[in-house]
């Protein structure tokens, strides 16, 4: 375009007059070209993706009340003995406390009523009432009648990110529509009352947490909304026995219930974290960082197997990383085999340390803290990484559409001045 400006100042405009007075239209050739361009520019303004947008998120904080010492936990731990009768009960009010007043924050600070909530999207990976959640939500908040609700269960601590890839593919054709998606763990019904130490590690690592998340397609939010979903890519090693079994819900030998963690946990973890990279690597790394695992790649193929593989630097591609506090030794290995610093995964550790693994919210807690530290920074590229039982590794790129300031209303804001804190190796009781 600015070719052809430039050579029209230089033709002139008696130039100009006397080329167009030489041409020669027909009045149908004008009108086929005007509709043909006309048809071309309204397909693909029509076939282009909608942009994504994160409005805002709230984090569940629970009340003091929820706090249980070391101690406590341990002694209620050998008090345990067989079925509750109140546990429904238990279950149902800390359900409604978890879930209502992160929903009731988001609803607060985005402005948005509840009737103008268009899809709303659950999961909850171990607690599958009926009826279903996303129905107790509809009838506390008396949302719209043609509400299309979906309710995920019994898909792991990565189901936050299937939520949201449900949700992008919803709002793709779904225009001018708002998504509420929400991401809890009910984990009283998954507690283990039995002896063997592979069912018990659970009961240590996991929390109460919650996080809702407002999804947005339409343009006017871009100017306020904190995010752009970029990508999401998603890993299903499920085909595989092993990566299946390694987190498995079942009986123990005396029949108790509950939740085997393998320890061949890590190695599927790192395997499955390798085809999710190699499936995101081209979609975010920059051409030096391709080329160079190309030719490493072409390398081994061709000339010597034993040649050690080249590990992309994504460090080149996020400025911030969100690894799902399922535990210190996946954060460790991640880090490992990511080479990243400490830095890029304190917000990780931080939130293992202070909220425990509240599963699929997890990620958001993460994210909660870099916004606290006042690190987000317009422009910036966050990835967030989770596993899930079945086994899945699913990760989610957002672009930070603004500075975000510290938010009064995040988990971490009465204490963000404290973190990072140092986490020993071993923690005597």
């Amino acid at each position: 375009m600015a070719g052809i400006v430039v050579e029209l100042l230089r033709l002139g405009p008696d130039e100009i007059l006397r080329i167009w007075n030489s041409l020669e239209f027909d009045l149908v050739q004008i009108l086929c070209s005007g509709f043909l361009i006309i048809f071309v520019a309204t397909v693909y303004f029509m076939s282009r993706p909608r942009h994504i947008y994160l409005v805002d998120y709230s984090c569940f904080k629970p009340p003091v009340t929820c706090r249980a010492p070391f101690s406590t936990f341990m002694e209620h731990s050998r008090l345990i003995n067989g079925a509750n009768t109140k546990v429904v009960d238990f279950e149902m009010r800390i359900l409604e406390l978890v879930i209502f007043s992160s929903i009731d924050s988001l609803l607060k600070k985005t402005g948005i009523k509840p009737k103008d909530v268009d899809i709303l999207i659950l999961n909850c990976s171990m607690f599958s009432p009926t009826p279903s959640m996303t129905a107790m939500i509809v009838n506390k908040y008396k949302m719209r009648g043609n509400i299309k609700s979906f309710n995920l269960s019994g898909m792991g601590c990565s189901a936050g990110l299937i939520s949201i890839d449900l949700a992008r593919d919803l709002l793709q054709v779904h225009p001018n529509s708002y998504a509420l998606v929400v991401s809890t763990e009910i984990i009283t019904p998954s507690f283990y009352g039995g002896s063997q130490r592979s069912m018990l590690l659970p009961n240590c690592l996991f929390r109460m947490g919650s996080a809702a998340i407002l999804l947005s397609n339409r343009r006017k939010d871009g100017w306020r909304a904190k995010y752009r979903l970029a990508h999401v890519v998603r890993t299903h090693k499920g085909a595989d026995d092993k990566a299946y079994r390694c987190v498995y819900e079942e009986e123990d030998p005396q029949g108790i219930r509950g939740v085997s963690l393998s320890k061949e946990l890590m190695v599927i973890a790192g395997e499955a974290l390798k085809s999710n990279i190699t499936t995101i690597g081209p979609l975010v790394l920059p051409a030096s960082e391709q080329l160079l695992f190309l030719f490493t790649l072409i390398g081994r193929k061709l000339f010597n197997p034993k040649w050690k593989p080249y590990i992309p630097d994504f460090k080149q591609a996020f400025e911030h990383f969100c690894i799902h506090a399922g535990g210190r030794a996946v954060i460790d290995e991640l880090q490992k085999n990511l080479q990243l610093s400490a830095e890029h995964v304190e917000a990780s550790r931080m939130t293992l340390h202070r909220f425990g693994n509240t599963s699929s919210s997890s990620l958001w807690y993460e994210l909660s803290y870099i916004e606290s530290k006042g690190r987000m920074k317009r422009g910036d590229r966050v990835w967030q990484i989770a596993f899930g039982s079945g086994f899945k590794c699913n990760s989610a790129v957002w672009k930070c559409n603004r500075t975000i300031k510290a938010d009064p209303e995040s988990p971490w804001f009465d204490c963000i001045d404290r973190y990072p804190v140092h986490i020993p190796e071993i923690v005597k009781l």
